[in-house]
């Protein structure tokens, strides 16, 4: 059975940028490095590409670093409550702990991976703007109108492992909203809302991993229908009223 290529996704890895530091413009650094066309005359940026950036360099460089000596569990919870609007669970040093933004996940987003020794990373302060000014310069400097996820490491309850979800996005839809659908037997879909921006961050991180020093990813094929006005805080927070589990 041939394979329908017009229904393919692809991601690229976006390679040769350095160490973001405090102060340098995440739109710009990622312009530079997706400026320049393929060695077959492709751009490198298409309209409609969706460009998955890890928190981490948005962090760096919107000054989110802090100072954390590892060896210290009680610095390092001092910190994760510090960034909580409330503690949920608690087993050893694990804190399961809610946000200002409405995430629930692993001490706050607190993280020591992939920063310098002495130094931890907390979350953008809003990372649906950190994405609307990512695409902002790169529609100025590229002139092309794509979208932009900001993606991060989540655990997920009731599942061994890890994987990347959308903490923020911009032009491109975080929740695709099925309802009133009919599925392939014709049945009306009544509660499918598909979090497409959190499946983006997860094809991304495949090409990005954890130890390669790929911070960017650009996925393109995407469907049209996607891309528009995106919040992740706005689309995928689960209100507190319509949570089970809180």
């Amino acid at each position: 059975m041939p394979l329908d290529e017009a229904g393919a996704l692809r991601v690229y890895a976006v390679t040769g940028i350095g160490e973001v530091r405090e102060g340098d413009d995440v739109g710009v650094v990622l312009a530079e490095s997706l400026g320049a066309a393929a060695p077959d005359g492709t751009p490198s940026l298409r309209v409609g590409d969706v460009v998955v950036v890890t928190q981490k360099v948005v962090s760096k460089a919107e000054g989110r670093m802090v100072r954390l000596d590892a060896s210290d569990p009680a610095a390092k919870a001092s910190l994760a409550e510090s960034e909580s609007v409330r503690v949920l669970r608690r087993r050893g040093d694990l804190l399961i702990t809610e946000t200002a933004h409405g995430f629930v996940c692993a001490n706050a987003g607190v993280d020591l991976s992939n920063v310098e020794e002495g130094w931890a990373a907390l979350l953008p302060a809003d990372p649906d703007r950190s994405a609307r000014r990512i695409r902002a310069e790169l529609g100025r400097r590229l002139g092309v109108s794509v979208g932009v996820v900001v993606s991060d490491t989540f655990g997920r309850p009731w599942r061994q492992g890890v994987t990347d979800v959308a903490i923020g996005c911009a032009g491109v839809a975080a929740v695709v909203d099925l309802r009133g659908t009919l599925d392939a037997t014709g049945r009306e879909l009544v509660a499918t809302q598909v979090c497409v921006a959190d499946e983006l961050a997860a094809a991304a991180e495949i090409v990005m991993g954890k130890d390669r020093r790929v911070p960017a990813a650009v996925v393109r094929g995407v469907p049209a229908t996607w891309l528009r006005h995106g919040s992740v805080a706005d689309e995928v927070v689960r209100a507190h009223g319509e949570d089970l589990f809180r």
